[in-house]
C-alpha cells in the first residue's frame, strides 16, 4: 500500500468530517505551504490536538466508517472484549469526553446477542450510584449498537493488581468495600451484576472503585451444548458455581462468591480458581472444590485472622454458609477495616526485634526513653520492620504509629491535628506508593512543613532525587543503621524543652 501524501490525509479527513474547513486552513498556515511531508503533517494535527494517532492510523488505511456514533466522536480505543470495544470519545456539542460501547459488527445478525447488549445499556441507564459507572445513553449508528458511559480517568482492577503484585490489606479490603456498596445498591434495584471479575472494576484516579458491564452474562435457558460453545467465559463460570453448590441459576450470592475470589486474589497475588481455557473444566465442580484456603496461600503474608475469617467465608462453596447479600459482607467488610485500623495505629508494643536486611543492628541506642515521647508516623509494609522501628524508636523516646497504606498517611496529616511531628515512608516494599505519597506529602500547602523522610531501598537510589533540598525533608538509602535514622529523627523532631 502507497504512503498517503499531507494532501490525501487533509482530504480523507474533511470528507469524513475530522476535520473542518477553518482547522485545515490553520494546520497549513502554520506548516507554511501545502507542500509539506505526511509526517510533518500529521505531527501538526496532533500537536494541535485536531487528531489522534488512532484516527490517523484509520485515515490511512482507508477506513470510511467508525468515527461518530450519533453525537460522539470516537478518538482512540481503549479496551476490547468478547462482544465489544470500548472507545475514549468526545461529545461533539458539548466537548464531554465519554466511554463508548460498541457491539462488535459480528453479532449484526445474532438477535441474542444484540438484545443482551442492549439489556445491559438499559440496565445501566437505571442505576445511579458512586460506585457504579452510569450509562447515559443507548443508540444504533448504521445498525451498530452502541451505549455512552462515563470516562473513568485509571486502569481496571486486573491491570492495577499486576502492577501491585499483591495488595496491602486495608487497601484490598477499601476496594472491595466499594464492590460491595455498589452489589447492594444494584440489587436493592433487583439488578444482580453476572460478570463479576477484575477487568470489571474499574479504579479511579481518586481510588475509587467502579463497576462495569451490568447484566451481560445471563445463564437463563442455557443447555449444556450453549455453555460449552458460549463465548463469555464468566458465563461458563457462574454455571459451573451455581451447578457445583446446587442452587437454581442466576442466585444472587453467585455475585458474592466471585467478590470474594477478588479479594482472595488481591491480597495473595493468586487466584483462588485454577485457570484454563478448557470449558469443561470451567463447568467441573472439582475446579471449585481444589480451592485452597487462603491462610495456605498467604502463609508467608501473615494476613490478619478477621480478613482471613471474612476471605474464606466469601468463598464457601455451600451457598448457605456465604454471605448471603452484600449489605452483610460489606458489614463484615466495615468491621476488618476497623481491625486493620487498629493494627495500623500499634503504639508501645513489646514487640520482639527482627533482623531486617539492610538495617544495620546498633547495640548503642539509648538504654531509657527520655520522659518527652514525641510521635512519629512509619509508613511501612513490612511486619519485621514495623516491629524493629516500634521497638528501637520506642526506646530512644519517639512514640510510634506504624500503618502500611501511604494514600492513609498523607490523608491524616491534612486533617485538623496531625497525628505525629513527623513521617516516615519506606519505600522498600511499597515502592512507588510510597514514593508518590512522600512527593504529595512535601508539596501539599498543609502538609509541606512537616517534617518527613524517604528510606529508599538499594535497588531504588535512581529516586534519591525525589526530595525538595528542605532541611526537614530527608531522602536515605539503604544500607543504613537504625542510629543513623534515629539521629535524623531527632534533628527533624527534637526534644521539647
Amino acid at each position: 500500500m502507497l504512503a498517503l501524501t499531507a494532501q490525501q490525509i487533509a482530504e480523507r479527513a474533511t470528507d469524513l468530517n475530522l476535520l473542518t474547513d477553518r482547522q485545515l486552513q490553520e494546520i497549513w498556515g502554520a506548516l507554511g505551504s501545502r507542500n509539506a511531508s505526511a509526517a510533518e503533517f500529521k505531527q501538526a494535527l496532533l500537536r494541535r490536538e485536531m487528531l489522534t494517532s488512532y484516527q490517523i492510523g484509520r485515515l490511512e488505511r482507508g477506513d470510511k466508517s467508525g468515527y461518530f456514533y450519533g453525537r460522539y466522536k470516537v478518538l482512540y480505543l481503549i479496551g476490547t472484549g468478547t462482544f465489544a470495544r470500548v472507545y475514549r470519545a468526545v461529545e461533539t456539542q458539548t466537548g464531554q469526553i465519554i466511554a463508548l460501547k460498541v457491539l462488535r459488527r459480528r453479532y449484526d445478525d445474532k438477535p441474542e446477542q444484540r438484545e443482551q447488549f442492549l439489556h445491559e445499556g438499559q440496565v445501566g441507564m437505571t442505576l445511579r450510584h458512586p460506585n457504579i459507572v452510569p450509562i447515559y445513553d443507548v443508540g444504533t449508528e448504521a445498525s451498530a449498537l452502541y451505549f455512552v458511559m462515563e470516562f473513568v480517568e485509571g486502569r481496571n482492577l486486573r491491570e492495577f493488581v499486576k502492577v501491585r503484585k499483591c495488595c496491602a490489606a486495608a487497601e484490598a479490603v477499601q476496594i472491595i468495600s466499594d464492590v460491595a456498596r455498589g452489589l447492594d445498591y444494584a440489587l436493592q434495584s433487583g439488578v444482580a451484576h453476572r460478570d463479576i471479575k477484575m477487568s470489571n472494576v474499574l479504579i479511579s484516579s481518586r481510588g475509587e472503585a467502579k463497576l462495569v458491564d451490568f447484566g451481560l452474562a445471563s445463564t437463563k435457558a442455557m443447555t449444556d451444548d450453549l455453555l460449552v460453545n458460549c463465548a463469555n467465559a464468566r458465563t461458563i463460570d457462574y454455571a459451573g458455581l451455581e451447578r457445583a453448590c446446587g442452587v437454581r441459576k442466576d442466585d444472587p450470592r453467585s455475585d458474592l462468591y466471585f467478590v470474594g475470589c477478588m479479594l482472595y486474589n488481591m491480597v495473595t497475588g493468586e487466584a483462588p480458581l485454577a485457570e484454563t481455557r478448557d470449558r469443561i473444566q470451567r463447568l467441573s465442580k472439582t475446579r471449585f472444590l481444589q480451592v485452597l484456603p487462603v491462610e495456605k496461600v498467604a502463609s508467608e503474608i501473615a494476613l490478619p485472622k478477621p480478613l482471613i475469617t471474612l476471605i474464606n467465608r466469601a468463598v464457601q462453596l455451600d451457598a448457605s454458609a456465604r454471605y448471603q447479600t452484600p449489605r452483610e459482607l460489606l458489614a463484615d467488610l466495615d468491621l476488618v477495616y476497623g481491625k486493620l485500623s487498629e493494627m495500623d495505629t500499634m503504639l508501645e508494643d513489646e514487640a520482639s526485634v527482627v533482623p531486617v536486611p539492610g538495617i544495620a543492628p546498633d547495640s548503642q541506642l539509648l538504654p531509657n526513653a527520655p520522659p518527652t515521647r514525641r510521635p512519629v508516623m512509619i509508613v511501612e509494609s513490612n511486619m519485621p520492620m514495623q516491629d524493629l522501628f516500634r521497638q528501637r524508636l520506642k526506646r530512644s523516646g519517639f512514640r510510634v504509629l506504624v500503618t502500611s497504606d501511604p494514600q492513609r498517611a498523607v490523608a491524616r496529616f491534612q486533617e485538623a491535628e496531625p497525628p505525629a511531628s513527623c513521617v516516615v515512608f519506606s519505600a522498600g516494599e511499597l515502592g512507588e506508593r510510597a514514593l508518590n505519597a512522600f512527593a504529595t506529602f512535601v508539596r501539599a500547602p498543609a502538609t509541606c512543613h512537616i517534617p518527613a523522610m524517604l528510606l529508599l531501598a538499594r535497588n531504588q537510589a535512581e529516586w534519591a532525587d525525589r526530595g525538595t533540598g528542605a532541611p526537614h525533608h530527608v531522602v536515605l538509602t539503604m544500607p543504613v543503621t537504625l542510629r543513623k535514622i534515629r539521629d535524623v529523627l531527632e534533628r527533624l523532631v527534637p526534644v521539647e524543652m
